[in-house]
C-alpha cells in the first residue's frame, strides 16, 4: 500500500474514532456530539471575507453547511495523519506506537482552542462558553480519542499490508 492511501486510511480511521467518542460522549456526559454543520458555516462565511463571528450559531446558514463541515473535519484528520508521518517518519506505519499518535493528537488541541473556537465566537480555549472548564474537559478527551485513533488505524493499516 503506497504512502498516501495509507496516510488517508489513517486519517479516517482516526476521525471516524473521534466521532464515535462524540457519540459515546452523549450518554456519559450529557453533552451532544459537535455540530460540524457550524464548522461549514464558519469555513463558509470565510470564503465573504468573514473569519470571526460573535457567535456562529447566530451567523446566516449556508446552504451545504452540514456537508462542508463534515468534509473539512475528515480532510483535518488526514492532514493530521499527515503530520504524525511527517514528523515520525514511514517507519512508524511499519511499527505503529501509541506515544507517537497520542501526542498528536493531544497537540491538535491547538486548532480548536486557539483558531476554531475564538473564530466561532467561543473566545480562547473556550472562554466565552457557560462552561469553560467542561468544554475544555471535553475537547481534551476528544483530541485525545482522535490520537487513540491514529494509533488504532495506523495499527489496523500496518495490519493489514
Amino acid at each position: 500500500m503506497n504512502s498516501l492511501l495509507t496516510i488517508i486510511l489513517i486519517g479516517i480511521g482516526a476521525t471516524a474514532v473521534m466521532d464515535l467518542w462524540g457519540f459515546v460522549r452523549v450518554p456519559l456526559f450529557g453533552t451532544p456530539p459537535p455540530n460540524y454543520g457550524l464548522v461549514g458555516r464558519w469555513i463558509a462565511h470565510m470564503t465573504h471575507g468573514q473569519f470571526r463571528h460573535d457567535s456562529i450559531a447566530a451567523s446566516a446558514p449556508i446552504r451545504a453547511e452540514q456537508i462542508i463541515g463534515w468534509a473539512v473535519h475528515y480532510l483535518t484528520g488526514i492532514l493530521f495523519a499527515a503530520l504524525l508521518i511527517g514528523i515520525w517518519g514511514a517507519s512508524w506505519i511499519q511499527n505503529p506506537t501509541i506515544g507517537p499518535a497520542f501526542a498528536v493528537g493531544l497537540g491538535t488541541i491547538v486548532l480548536p482552542f486557539l483558531i476554531m473556537q475564538p473564530g466561532m465566537g467561543a473566545g480562547i480555549a473556550a472562554s466565552r462558553t457557560k462552561n469553560p472548564t467542561s468544554a475544555r474537559l471535553q475537547s481534551l478527551l476528544t483530541h485525545a480519542a482522535f490520537g487513540l485513533g491514529l494509533y488504532v488505524s495506523g495499527y489496523a493499516v500496518h495490519f493489514l499490508q
